[in-house]
């Protein structure tokens, strides 16, 4: 398993993009947060533990057929342990069969080549436009 931040992250959209959710939550520290500053109402914001992240993600090849990652950039900060990433993301809507496409960023934590900290920030609307509040982020 890498501990470098930068291909700790890129691993992580591999395995989402092969629809490897084990694998892709096998990332995650015991401990790990992840943060959705932008959540509408009646989603969750805030996700704390390993089992909280597996349940919030396991199903997401269900509702989301993630097709793409384009125009990848990662940010080194002065801490080496944190990641400022920007990607989109391109798929389909398992339910409707809706194309879906949105830009993310995400500060992203990593500690002995795990994710400890995960704070997405996405925009609510462009989900709500295809999926009519459905699913999750």
């Amino acid at each position: 398993m890498p501990s470098d931040p930068v291909e700790v992250f890129h691993q992580g959209l591999d395995l989402l993009l092969d629809k490897d959710m084990d694998g892709f939550i096998g990332l995650f520290t015991d401990d790990a947060v992840m943060e959705f500053p932008f959540a509408p109402p009646g989603r969750p914001d805030r996700l704390e533990g390993h089992a909280a992240v597996h349940e919030y993600l396991i199903g997401y090849p269900d509702w989301l057929d993630l097709r793409r990652i384009k125009d990848s950039t990662v940010h080194q900060t002065h801490d080496p342990r944190v990641i400022i990433a920007e990607f989109s993301a391109e798929g389909v809507v398992v339910a409707s069969g809706e194309p879906y496409q949105a830009r993310y960023i995400s500060v992203v934590t990593i500690r002995d080549g795990r994710i400890a900290h995960f704070r997405d920030y996405w925009s609510p609307l462009v989900f709500f436009q295809v999926t009519d509040g459905g699913g999750k982020s």
